[in-house]
C-alpha cells in the first residue's frame, strides 16, 4: 500500500471528561481492583491526546502497521498505543549549496537554486524514503547537475551553436525544465513542487576573467558590424542624392576617394578632424 488514508479521531475535550470521570471513579472505588483498574487505565488514556496545528498531520501506526494520517487541525485523542509521527504540510523553501557543474560545452559554472515544496501523500514521505527533506535536497542538486549539463551558459557564434535556450538568457524555459525535473525525482515520496528556478549563476572563478573578455569582444564585433552596416547604407544614400541632384559631377576615382573618406569618418571611433580644402579637388 503506497496511498494515505485520512483518520478520523475522537474529539479531546469529550475524552478529557472520560478520563476525568475515570480518576474521580477509581478515587472513589480506590479501595477495591476496579478504583485501581480505573486510575491505571485513565493514566494510559493521557498517552492518546494529541494536537495537530494547521497545515500539519499527524501519521499513525500500530505496532508497525499504518493506520491512517490527521490532517484536520484541532486537539483529538486516538489509541495511545498508536505511535505518532508529525509530517508538516507547510510549503517549505530550500536554497542550495553553490555548485560547480559543467554546461554543456564543458564549461564549469557554478549554480544553485531556490525550490518551494510541500508535502501532498505523507504515507509516501514517510515511509517510501528515508528522510523525507534530505531527499529533497540530494535530489534537487542531482537535478540541477543534469539541468546544468543539458545547456551551454551563453550563445557564443563561433562555437557553430544555434542554441535557442541557454541558462543565461533563458531564465523562464530553464526554471520549466527545473521544476519538471526536480518534481520527476521527489514525486516518489509524495512531494510536490510549489516552485524552482536558479537563485544563482556564474562562470567559475578559474574561467570567470576569460569568459568576461569574450563577452565584451562578442559585443564589440556586434556593435562594429553595426556601425558598418549603417555607414555603408549612408555612402550609398549620399552617392545617390549627389548624382540625382546633379551637384556634383564625379568620376570613379573620385568616388572611390570620397566612400574611403565616409567611412574612416562614419567608422572611426573618434571625432574626424576636418581639413579645408583651399586648392581643386586635385589638390
Amino acid at each position: 500500500m503506497s496511498n494515505e488514508k485520512n483518520y478520523s479521531p475522537i474529539n479531546g475535550y469529550v475524552m478529557i471528561l472520560v478520563v476525568l470521570g475515570l480518576i474521580i471513579g477509581g478515587i472513589a472505588l480506590l479501595r477495591i481492583y476496579l478504583g485501581i483498574f480505573l486510575i491505571v487505565l485513565a493514566v494510559l488514556s493521557l498517552g492518546g491526546f494529541v494536537l495537530v496545528n494547521p497545515n500539519g498531520s499527524r501519521v499513525l501506526l500500530l505496532f508497525g502497521k499504518y493506520v491512517g494520517t490527521i490532517k484536520k487541525n484541532g486537539f483529538f485523542w486516538v489509541n495511545p498505543f498508536f505511535t505518532k509521527k508529525k509530517i508538516s504540510l507547510r510549503a517549505s523553501n530550500f536554497d542550495s549549496e553553490r555548485l560547480k557543474v559543467n554546461d554543456k560545452l564543458g564549461n564549469p559554472v557554478m549554480i544553485s537554486t531556490i525550490l518551494v515544496w510541500r508535502v501532498t501523500n505523507t504515507y509516501k514521505a514517510a515511509f517510501d524514503v528515508d528522510d523525507y527533506q534530505n531527499f529533497v535536497r540530494v535530489q534537487t542538486d542531482a537535478a540541477v547537475r543534469k539541468l546544468a549539463s543539458m545547456y551551454p551558459y551563453d550563445n557564443f557564434a563561433d562555437e557553430g551553436l544555434d542554441e535557442d535556450i541557454t541558462l543565461r538568457s533563458s531564465v523562464n524555459e530553464v526554471s520549466e525544465a527545473l521544476e519538471t525535473e526536480v518534481q520527476e525525482r521527489l514525486a516518489m515520496a509524495g512531494i510536490e513542487v510549489l516552485e524552482a528556478r536558479i537563485g544563482y549563476l556564474a562562470y567559475a572563478q578559474e574561467i570567470a576573467n576569460a569568459m568576461l573578455k569574450r563577452q565584451q569582444a562578442t559585443a564589440i564585433v556586434a556593435a562594429r558590424h553595426k556601425i558598418v552596416e549603417g555607414a555603408v547604407s549612408m555612402v550609398e544614400m549620399a552617392l545617390h542624392e549627389l548624382s540625382k541632384k546633379e551637384l556634383v559631377d564625379l568620376d570613379e576615382e573620385r568616388k572611390a576617394a570620397m566612400v574611403s573618406n565616409l567611412m574612416v569618418v562614419l567608422c572611426s571611433d573618434k571625432d574626424a578632424s576636418p581639413i579645408v580644402n583651399a586648392g581643386t579637388l586635385n589638390h
